[in-house]
């Protein structure tokens, strides 16, 4: 590791530390040269996630859409932002456990609407509301009827 004051090339590692999720390691070195102290951090290089959309375009997987998208739909809803970043994070973990690296728009569509239904219903009703482009209000009724015969 080239050190950031001096250049030099080699250093010794003092401390190392897996990050909060366990994604990177950070790595406290100092410089054999010097003797000045700096911090790395390594992290695996993945190839990113591809979501295929409707009309069978690819874009990369975005977390922070996704997380826009749900802050979105529970806008004035008593819903913690710590449980929606828990959905982006059990999708982003199921993601990874997939051996291909595209997912279809349908399926994170039908996974976030699983989780919200369970979370809150108004905030369910929006989301999907959006994601399957309900075009008038008796699409919306249908819905409604249908979360009300589930009780």
């Amino acid at each position: 590791m080239r050190c950031p004051f001096c250049g030099f090339l080699e250093s010794k590692v003092i401390d190392s530390r897996e990050s909060k999720k366990g994604l990177s390691v950070r790595r406290r070195r100092e410089c054999l040269s010097c003797q000045r102290r700096f911090t790395t951090y390594e992290k695996i290089e993945e190839l990113p996630y591809m979501v295929v959309k409707k009309d069978g375009s690819r874009q990369p997987f975005d977390t922070q859409k996704l997380l826009k998208g749900l802050m979105k739909a529970c806008e004035k809803r008593p819903i913690p932002i710590s449980r929606l970043e828990e959905i982006v994070e059990e999708l982003e973990t199921k993601l990874q456990e997939r051996p291909e690296k595209e997912i279809t728009a349908s399926e994170i569509g039908q996974y976030v609407m699983d989780r919200l239904k369970a979370l809150d219903k108004v905030a369910y009703v929006r989301f999907a509301s959006v994601y399957r482009e309900f075009k008038d209000v008796m699409e919306f009724k249908q819905e409604l009827e249908h979360l009300l015969k589930e009780r």
